[in-house]
């Protein structure tokens, strides 16, 4: 029981490890562009494949394209596991996803230098393509479509061809599902990607879970018509509607007593021209909550505010669903572990949930999740600027391990 009290990472190797993997897709400008299934995506896998060998992990890729590090334990109950994805938007930084993968092999590297074996079974996931679709985490989830034109990536590339190229098997990708049998529990660590831990002075986010989301498309059809001979009081301008749209969003998304975000992203105008009172205009709207009911009654208003928008304005308004993803709470003892955790280690922590996306949150539809924050300075994330400083990744890194070894013994 001692050795566990004094149990730590290595920092100065899980940061060189976080430095060399940026090696790979680095840019002229400092960022790192490591798209999913892409050459330096593959040469990266590859690279953490290796160091994930020679953590004593054994290794194999599931028909999702996942690379999944294992090491046993010594029973043949469901595994703890960890990790993240090291896939990237065109100009990222280092620290996103990347840190959770090289934490969670720094993690097997400490337990096999200390000759520990966990009663669980110990896995360190690299999930395939985070940044895009998220097929990786949500084949494991058993929430994937299996049908290759449902997934658009961005590189126009076919997500069979994909899967396959990176040691995957599409036609039986259904077999990456996971259960509560095979993870009891999976933790993942994560740069925060906004400035809330920064701005509070806390080390360590306890996440209290991943927000759910809806995206809509909003179309307002209005006339068009000469902006010079058409009176104010004759016109049905869809450009009129939609700033009251916006500005009704942004009212509801500051509304108590919630934590709601609502924004609207994107806006077209046709036809777009100086001299023309504009008749049509399309526009997006996201809401997020970790509460379901809070995004279910701020979408319902919305609905009620829109119909009074259009008769004000001699408009039609069309709300279009375009993504629709529930809530994913984390589990209560493994937030209470990650806070007890923190205290033991002296570092200041505060509740808080994610508002971006992550692995995690598919994962928490078929077992225990939980999500360690660690700072982003200046709230920079997707970014050539992202940066969380070494001793802060240190701090994470601990905190995750200290949290599977209690994990560990709470599921004994």
């Amino acid at each position: 029981m001692a050795l566990l009290k004094t149990l730590s990472i290595n920092g100065k190797r899980l940061n060189q490890s976080i430095d060399d993997l940026a090696q790979i897709g680095q840019l002229e400008n400092g960022g790192i562009r490591r798209l999913a299934f892409s050459p330096e995506d593959l040469q990266g896998r590859e690279l953490v494949r290796r160091w994930m060998v020679e953590a004593g992990l054994s290794i194999c890729i599931d028909t999702a394209g996942n690379l999944i590090g294992r090491r046993p334990g010594l029973t043949n109950a469901p595994a703890i596991a960890t990790g993240s994805h090291i896939d990237t938007v065109p100009c990222g930084g280092k620290f996103d996803g990347n840190l959770g993968v090289l934490a969670g092999i720094e993690v097997a590297r400490t337990l096999q230098e200390n000759n520990i074996t966990l009663n669980h079974p110990f896995e360190v996931i690299v999930f395939a393509d985070e940044e895009d679709t998220m097929i990786g985490s949500r084949a494991m989830a058993g929430t994937a479509s299996v049908d290759a034109a449902d997934y658009h990536r961005k590189d126009g590339r076919p997500m069979d061809v994909c899967i396959d190229g990176a040691g995957g098997n599409w036609e039986q990708l259904p077999l990456s599902a996971r259960s509560r049998d095979d993870i009891c529990a999976f933790v993942e660590l994560h740069v925060e990607q906004g400035g809330v831990l920064e701005t509070a002075q806390k080390q360590i986010g306890v996440v209290q879970g991943i927000v759910g989301m809806q995206r809509y498309q909003i179309h307002i059809k209005g006339r068009p018509n000469h902006a010079g001979t058409t009176p104010m009081d004759h016109r049905q301008d869809a450009l009129v509607a939609a700033a009251q749209v916006v500005l009704t969003v942004n009212r509801l998304g500051k509304r108590p007593p919630g934590n709601q975000v609502a924004t609207v992203g994107a806006l077209q105008v046709w036809p777009n021209a100086d001299n023309i009172v504009p008749g049509q205009v399309q526009c997006s709207l996201d809401v997020r909550d970790l509460n379901q009911d809070v995004i279910n009654d701020l979408i319902n208003d919305f609905r009620e505010e829109l119909v009074l928008i259009a008769r004000e304005t001699g408009t039609t308004i069309d709300l279009v669903p375009q993504l629709d993803v529930a809530p994913s709470p984390a589990a209560d003892h493994i937030q209470a572990i990650i806070a007890e955790v923190s205290d033991r280690f002296g570092f200041s922590h505060m509740p808080m949930p994610s508002r971006a996306g992550h692995d995690a949150l598919e994962m928490g539809r078929f077992t225990d999740m939980g999500m360690i924050f660690v700072p982003s300075e200046g709230g920079f994330s997707h970014s050539e600027v992202e940066y969380t400083t070494p001793e802060e990744c240190v701090n994470g890194a601990n905190v995750l391990l200290e949290t599977v070894l209690r994990l560990d013994r709470h599921y004994s």
